[in-house]
């Protein structure tokens, strides 16, 4: 593959620097805090308690970071911490980051996903140093047709569902602040260099959320029980945990290293023709598992969820030197794997984690 990450040069890039790291108590924001310190980075992450089952849980023993329990709507709290800590880069993940769940919190999920990230946006503007930041959305950002087209980032926002709506409206205030407060051609004055990656139907090991197709699937295996699933033919850009993550540090050196280029928006995802339909996707986890029976329940009156859905990841490939590395069989395959070693008694789900960061790297 000629289009590679330089693992060594994020290495370099993060020894040492601080990285604060919003959402950190979740699945993609513990792998991240786990990668970043085995990178040698200063980590201080502040999101809402973990669920008890959370991959947070199972690993906060072995974390050296600052951990601060809070909720990313109390501006003041954000903006305090943020100041406090003087940060070197910033990832903001925290999210409410649920479909179906949104259709039951709406108010809710808009305040986590746009206000909170003005906050955060807004806790930047009192930074007076450097500060490279990459705000996470997702693959739902886009106003989706259902024409199957792979979404580029040029192409319309938008957003059916509550999640989708407010995570577009979180681009939009991204937007917004980049132009009238960090904009690139006046990097010199606010030293800000902001991005958005959007990256979605991420999978791997630690995912304990409910209403997400791998999880559902491991617990139901878990207990032996047969495995529910409600749209059969509904495809998904399926990708590895990793993927993503890499995508984002990548970017996020790219901005640190390039005074006020990069920032704009990046699609994360794997290539386009690699979609699996969920059918697909469980009779591959069973394989992987050893074990399992599955039935489809159709339900005519669930909320609205898109059917059709991948990334245009050109300009990832071409700007940022970034390709997914595995296929969506070998992502569920990765991720069943581990959730099946999780299992053992007396497992070390921290060195779990980092056996799978270093592999991953390693057949980069």
């Amino acid at each position: 593959m000629e289009d590679m990450v330089d693992y060594s040069l994020l290495n370099k890039s993060f020894k040492g620097k601080k990285v604060f790291l919003t959402g950190h108590t979740g699945f993609k924001g513990t792998w991240l805090t786990i990668w970043l310190q085995m990178m040698g980075a200063e980590v201080k992450g502040y999101a809402l308690k973990p669920e008890k089952e959370s991959l947070f849980n199972q690993v906060k023993t072995q974390l050296k970071i600052d951990s601060v329990i809070a909720d990313i709507r109390n501006r003041n709290r954000i903006e305090k911490e943020i100041l406090d800590f003087q940060p070197d880069f910033i990832f903001h993940l925290a999210a409410q980051p649920l479909v179906r769940l949104s259709y039951q919190i709406p108010m809710e999920t808009f305040d986590v996903n746009v206000t909170g990230t003005m906050n955060v946006l807004n806790g930047i503007r009192t930074l007076k140093k450097n500060c490279t930041v990459v705000v996470i959305t997702t693959d739902k950002v886009y106003e989706n047709n259902e024409t199957g087209k792979p979404f580029a980032e040029k192409d319309a926002l938008g957003g059916l569902d509550p999640y989708s709506a407010s995570k577009a409206a979180a681009e939009i205030v991204t937007q917004s602040y980049r132009h009238s407060f960090f904009h690139p051609t006046d990097f010199k004055t606010h030293k800000k260099s902001i991005a958005t990656a959007r990256a979605g139907n991420v999978i791997g090991g630690g995912d304990y959320a409910a209403d997400r197709l791998l999880p559902d699937i491991f617990k139901a295996l878990r207990e032996e029980q047969e495995i529910i699933i409600r749209n059969p033919n509904s495809t998904r850009p399926w990708q590895f945990v990793l993927e993503p993550l890499a995508g984002y540090l990548q970017l996020a050196v790219s901005l640190s290293k390039n005074k006020g280029n990069f920032c704009e928006a990046y699609n994360f995802g794997p290539k386009v023709k690699d979609v699996m339909n969920v059918e697909q996707v469980v009779k591959t986890a069973i394989k992987t598992f050893g074990s399992g029976t599955y039935k489809v329940i159709q339900n005519k009156q669930q909320p609205h969820e898109a059917k059709l859905l991948s990334l245009d990841i050109k300009k990832a490939a071409t700007q940022l030197n970034w390709e997914p590395i595995l296929n969506a069989t070998s992502a569920i395959q990765r991720t069943m794997a581990w959730y099946k070693h999780s299992m053992q008694k007396n497992i070390d789900i921290y060195q779990l984690c980092v056996q799978d960061i270093n592999h991953f790297i390693a057949h980069s």
